[in-house]
Formats: structure tokens, C-alpha cells, sequence
């Protein structure tokens, strides 16, 4: 076995398919987001990691991939839908029979696909974190004291 390393990041786009940047055949795992263990293709990209204002708001991503018909009919179908995506980046080391296989996962993140713009030799699609509600577009919900029971009507909660 030799002591190379690498990362991958695998993505898992709802409605669309799962996919990884590191290995041209596929490649299987369990991650949190998977019942089971399933096959990610292989779809060269990079994984642009979350952007954080000061006060914690405005959390945002990115995925850039090569415009071609493949890449972007992909893309295009996540933001029409506004997809979910899952994305894992891990550490991966090869074992005995050559096979790279996911020593460790360094972050796990749950998007939501909500833009792109391309040029001619890239497309680039935003993300933004789900629980986002302005900038993602989520619909609001009105809690009753039917649905949660009894309800605040200050802003003094206080922990007794």
C-alpha cells in the first residue's frame, strides 16, 4: 500500500444523480445523507466551500464545472428545481488492491441549489445554505400555539 492521499468532494444532487471529482470510475460509500452504501460517478468539478459573513448569515457555495452538455443539463435541472445538495469532502487513501476508499469524512453540508451563470468554458452554480430563508427563497411558516403548544409573546425568554 502506498502512503498516498488524497481529497474528494462527492456530491449528491437531489433528483439528478451522485457524483465525485477524483476518480474516473465510480466510487461506493455510506455517508449520513444514504441509507445504504451507493455508487458516486465520476463528474470533474470543484467544490467551493461555505462562505460565512461576521454575524453567521448569508452562508454561501459553490460547484464549477466545464460547460459542456453533460455538465450543464445537470445543472440546469438542480436549479429549476431548486435541488438539494449534500456534499461530503474526505479524506481518501488507497488500500491494497489500488481502490481508493474514504478514510475519514472532514465535512458533511446540506445546500441548496438556487443560481449559475456561465461563460464559455465554465458554469458555476450557487448555492446557499437551506436554512437561509431570504436568500434561498424557503417558504415561511406561521407557528400556531395549536401546532408547537404554548408560544412566546416577548422576546425575554428566560431559562428557568
Amino acid at each position: 500500500m502506498s502512503g498516498t492521499i488524497a481529497i474528494t468532494t462527492f456530491l449528491k444532487i437531489e433528483g439528478v444523480g451522485r457524483f465525485q471529482n477524483s476518480e474516473a470510475a465510480e466510487i461506493s460509500h455510506n455517508f449520513s445523507f444514504d441509507a445504504v452504501s451507493r455508487k458516486f460517478s465520476y463528474l470533474p468539478f470543484l467544490y467551493q466551500g461555505a462562505t460565512v459573513t461576521k454575524n453567521g448569515d448569508n452562508l454561501e457555495s459553490s460547484i464549477i464545472l466545464a460547460n459542456n452538455k453533460l455538465a450543464s443539463s445537470y445543472v440546469v435541472t438542480a436549479v429549476d428545481e431548486r435541488a438539494s445538495i449534500d456534499v461530503a469532502t474526505c479524506l481518501m487513501t488507497e488500500n491494497s488492491s489500488n481502490v481508493w476508499v474514504v478514510s475519514k469524512a472532514l465535512s458533511v453540508e446540506s445546500w441548496i441549489a438556487t443560481g449559475l451563470s456561465y461563460d464559455s468554458e465554465s458554469i458555476e452554480v450557487q448555492l446557499s445554505s437551506a436554512v437561509d430563508a431570504v436568500g434561498a427563497g424557503v417558504p415561511n411558516f406561521v407557528l400556531s400555539s395549536s401546532m408547537v403548544g404554548a408560544l412566546p409573546t416577548t422576546g425575554n425568554i428566560a431559562n428557568r
